[in-house]
């Protein structure tokens, strides 16, 4: 941090959620780096490098305690503003279709899970193939259920779709208002 320089509290979160393959990383970088703050990763992809099997219902609630204990990491390097890629929602739906169920300490947590926005990403972008992605023909599927599931817990989110200036610039406005 440069000297005299303070990094304020954090004062917004934004969560950014949907289906694999569908730019949430690249959207959480673009955002940080706009708006001069940080973006807590993925945990569950530096997680599933280093597991030696396949995951398994254990597997998805230590990604969720991961996710959460490095976005409160992180919150202490934002700047006013803390942008999340993928929060406790994607691990619920992960870990129902995945398992059939869902660790009840992510259905607690998620019942506390508190986002001033969430921008959830469209299905309209190409597929990119990654070792730990496994539904390419699942994707609307997955897409309507999170959005059913912020819509019934009347989460404020916005749809992002569009070629990636579009996204961003979408996501921008968004975070914007948020922000006042």
């Amino acid at each position: 941090m440069e000297k005299g320089r303070h990094r304020t509290r954090v004062s917004k979160r934004i969560a950014v959620t949907g289906p694999e393959s569908t730019g949430k990383s690249t959207l959480s970088a673009q955002l940080a780096a706009h708006f001069r703050t940080v973006w807590v990763p993925e945990y569950a992809r530096a997680y599933l490098d280093q597991l030696p099997h396949p995951y398994g219902a254990d597997d998805i609630l230590a990604i969720a305690q991961g996710q959460v204990e490095l976005e409160k990491q992180l919150a202490g390097q934002a700047n006013r503003l803390l942008i999340s890629d993928t929060e406790l929602l994607v691990t619920k739906i992960w870990s129902e279709h995945a398992f059939g169920h869902c660790p009840e300490w992510i259905l607690e947590a998620l019942a506390h899970q508190r986002y001033d926005l969430y921008l959830l990403t469209g299905i309209d972008i190409p597929w990119a193939p990654d070792p730990q992605r496994e539904h390419p023909h699942l994707r609307d599927y997955f897409y309507q259920r999170y959005r059913r599931e912020l819509e019934s817990r009347h989460w404020p989110f916005v749809e992002i779709w569009g070629e990636p200036s579009i996204r961003l610039d979408k996501a921008i406005r968004a975070v914007e208002r948020v922000l006042g």
